[in-house]
């Protein structure tokens, strides 16, 4: 039962990192029934912290370990936070913003996560996309901007 749950949240991630990259999906509307509030502008501490607290809440929901589903290993890894890197914490337009994490998991492996969170104000971030960007400290992919937008690279 223990690996059902933990290939059902997997595929849960992997769902949602899928998620971020549909661009046609509209935009959901205001709706005139709820009265609008004063938002917060999103901060680099902000998402620093709307980070740790994803994980940390998830964590606590699955037994102590923060799970992420390795796509290229095709395993589930159960990391614990080492670092939230603030100062590689970055707005990437459109209410989307980017922070890259260092985890230690129970493989005795350390992982550097790509973390992307979208919102209009702190209130509203939400994970997006979880991805392994390094595995021992060796890249699985890099960072090229083209014409003013970041892509991955191999």
């Amino acid at each position: 039962m223990k690996y059902f749950s933990i290939i059902c949240y997997s595929l849960l991630l992997l769902s949602l990192s899928f998620m971020g990259e549909h661009p046609e999906h509209p935009e959901h509307p205001e709706h005139p029934e709820h009265p609008s509030k004063k938002t917060t502008p999103v901060s680099a501490q902000a998402v620093g912290k709307a980070v740790a607290e994803f994980i940390a809440s998830d964590a606590k929901l699955k037994g102590g370990k923060f799970l992420v589903f390795d796509g290229s290993a095709k395993e589930a890894l159960q990391l614990e936070l080492l670092k939230i890197h603030m100062d590689r914490l970055t707005g990437l337009g459109n209410d989307t913003y980017f922070a890259c994490a260092d985890f230690q998991a129970s493989n005795g492996k350390v992982y550097d996560l790509d973390i992307f969170m979208n919102g209009k104000s702190t209130d509203d971030l939400a994970v997006t996309e979880i991805s392994v960007h390094k595995e021992e400290g060796v890249e699985r992919y890099g960072w090229k901007e083209k014409r003013g937008v970041w892509v991955k690279v191999k």
